[in-house]
């Protein structure tokens, strides 16, 4: 039997690694014999550098490495990204969580209006001195909330208040925002090509806009999603008046605090993370001659379906595998009101690992040995069919 393991992380308990070691661990019990070949997965957000990394590592094809960049509270701070062959070309793939993360305490030690993508722009800028043209970047799980101002003035493009001062690229600075002068962008963008892994379709303002819907969770009081959004908003009127381009209303402009929508301006194209991962690491050729797929993530619900981990991971499997390739989904959690939804796409079986009330600290603690148990009995029943 040859067993495909596709799991995104499980947020705030494993990583999709470790995921990956126990459904392994609980697997060998029962199938000692069967072929795993592993492919951790992620959708763009935190994650997203490992699970490349760690599928093209054996093979020499990604290079994991680190660069002393600017944090979203302007503090210096190492942050990881990678290079992988793609093609005939070098890429780069970044995960803006690395550095401007929301999990990162020093990020989020100053309030979210002073907070800056800089360096995510620092790190492309070093990137482009180093020769490489071609960046996926994943988006997702950010502090910051700036439209990616930051990121535009590191790359070279200048915000000015009154007497033409130089204002700092946050939410804070751009509050003072008069002119916007992007003759000093570089010229090396011109000639890059720039791919965005996010499971995000936000715009960048409104009430479905990066503040409204994620503001919250980042330190935006409700009272001042208003203000900052007519913020955001003017930057952007200001913004896409001098470079003659508009991107505020594109899919995905709102997706991490706004760097969506700064980087599709610059000519980014926004792809499905989880899709992109999935074709960077290479599920599809794993999934050939593969009789079982297992994925899952922290919960599943109707969200799953709308191209998370999980529901990308089914799709290849169906689209690349053999007809009989079972693809199971095995979470932290799944919501009962979804199965019917959820059964439709993972012809295996959708199943929890938690098997009876649990507080929640508990089920995170003892998450591997859930994991390992709950994979332990769906073999058995693999087993036995496979008898």
């Amino acid at each position: 039997m040859k067993i495909v393991l596709a799991p995104d992380s499980f947020k705030g308990s494993l990583s999709a690694e470790s995921v990956c070691d126990a459904l392994q661990t609980g697997l060998k019990r029962v199938l000692p014999a069967a072929e795993i070949v592993r492919r951790p997965m992620a959708d763009g957000g935190e994650g997203t550098l490992d699970a490349v990394v760690t599928a093209l590592a054996s093979s020499g094809g990604a290079r994991r490495k680190q660069a002393l960049v600017k944090n979203a509270a302007g503090q210096s701070a190492e942050a990881a990204y990678a290079l992988i062959k793609h093609g005939i070309y070098e890429a780069a793939v970044i995960e803006v969580a690395q550095i401007v993360g929301i999990e990162d305490a020093h990020n989020m030690a100053i309030p979210v209006a002073d907070r800056s993508s800089y360096g995510v722009g620092e790190l492309i800028r070093l990137l482009l001195t180093e020769g490489i043209r071609h960046f996926f970047v994943g988006l997702g799980g950010t502090s910051s909330n700036d439209g990616g101002a930051g990121l535009l003035a590191a790359l070279g493009v200048k915000f000015t208040g009154t007497f033409r001062r130089e204002i700092a690229p946050s939410p804070n600075g751009l509050a003072k925002l008069i002119s916007v002068d992007v003759t000093g962008l570089d010229a090396r963008l011109a000639d890059c090509e720039i791919t965005l892994l996010s499971d995000v379709n936000n715009p960048l303002t409104g009430e479905r806009g990066a503040t409204a819907i994620f503001g919250p969770q980042k330190g935006v009081a409700m009272h001042d999603v208003a203000k900052l959004d007519a913020v955001i908003d003017a930057y952007a009127d200001r913004l896409e008046a001098a470079l003659q381009r508009h991107a505020k209303d594109k899919p995905g402009a709102g997706a991490a605090g706004g760097l969506g929508y700064a980087l599709q301006l610059l000519g980014a194209k926004f792809e499905s993370g989880a899709q992109t991962v999935a074709r960077l690491t290479g599920l599809a050729d794993a999934c050939k001659g593969a009789d079982w797929l297992i994925t899952g993530e922290g919960r599943s619900d109707a969200q799953t379906l709308l191209g998370k981990t999980p529901f990308a991971a089914a799709q290849i499997a169906r689209e690349y595998g053999n007809a009989g390739l079972k693809a199971t989904l095995l979470s932290g959690g799944v919501d009962a009101t979804a199965l019917a939804a959820l059964n439709e796409t993972f012809n295996g079986g959708c199943f929890s690992i938690v098997p009876g009330p649990m507080a929640l600290d508990q089920a995170v603690i003892r998450a591997p040995e859930l994991l390992a148990n709950a994979a332990e009995q769906i073999a058995r029943i693999a087993g036995l069919h496979a008898r």
